[in-house]
């Protein structure tokens, strides 16, 4: 039972993957939660797999050295490249990786046209690649990496002009394509997405894959006799690898929750 009480890790390149970290704070307010955000090696999009995996099998061993009972890898490149690993080499503890939510957005309607941004690396990868495959004769699917966005995020510039002139430039080349969806391929994303909907239209459905990522969570940890008993609300820890309070208040600001936070 005290097992169950452990904290559920939370990892990312840097302060994006609070939008997963949300979604499981309102899924399971109850349970405990460590955020590590690698800021100083922010983005891992252009990075080398090598270099992708060493970090990430870096900060998980930390935080498992912390004491958490699961791991959610809330970085779709990190899951992209690693997470395959991360499970065979630890088997009994739930490491459940995140990837771009493209079925519920080709299943939203018929034949739709869906625009999937990602990092480079993301849709690259196989992972990604085999997930295309299932759904590519299902929809119109146009894939576009956004490098640069990621930094946006990471200063903490969620609006304003030069945010929305740099969309403005990236989408410009879809915005006579009719788009039904778009899928938000990396964690940092949704924290721009009202200026990707002022580009793109209000009416275009907008996906991302943390409530998802949330739910399945929930479940391998119920699987596995691992959820919470405590009816109280939990504590949630920010650490980031900058080390810095400034990266602290962004991911507060960022989970905008009243959870006990350190």
């Amino acid at each position: 039972m005290e097992d169950a009480r452990r904290p559920i890790a939370v990892f990312d390149s840097g302060v994006g993957g609070v939008s997963v970290l949300r979604a499981l704070v309102n899924l399971m307010p109850n349970e405990n939660y460590i955020y590590f955000g690698d800021s100083a090696n922010a983005p891992y999009g252009p990075k080398t797999l090598k270099e992708v995996r060493e970090l990430t099998e870096m900060h998980v061993t930390h935080l498992l050295e912390a004491g958490a009972k699961a791991v959610v890898v809330a970085c779709n490149t990190a899951t992209s490249a690693d997470i395959t690993i991360l499970r065979e080499r630890y088997p009994h503890i739930p490491m459940i990786g995140i990837e771009p939510a493209l079925k519920p957005a080709v299943l939203s309607k018929s034949n739709p046209r869906v625009l999937v941004m990602g990092t480079s690396m993301t849709i690259r990868q196989e992972k990604f690649q085999k997930l295309l495959k299932i759904y590519e004769k299902q929809a119109s699917i146009y894939l576009l990496p956004c490098p640069g966005l990621v930094e946006f995020i990471e200063r903490g510039e969620l609006t304003g002009k030069a945010l929305y002139e740099f969309l403005g430039d990236l989408l410009a080349p879809y915005a006579d394509h009719a788009l039904d969806s778009v899928v938000l391929g990396c964690t940092h994303y949704p924290f721009v997405a009202d200026t990707i909907r002022r580009i793109l239209g209000r009416e275009v459905a907008v996906f991302e894959g943390g409530p998802g990522t949330a739910r399945e969570t929930r479940r391998r940890l119920r699987q596995m006799g691992m959820l919470n008993p405590s009816e109280k609300e939990g504590v949630v820890r920010f650490e980031n690898s900058l080390n810095i309070p400034e990266k602290i208040r962004l991911c507060r600001m960022l989970l905008d929750s009243k959870k006990n936070v350190k």
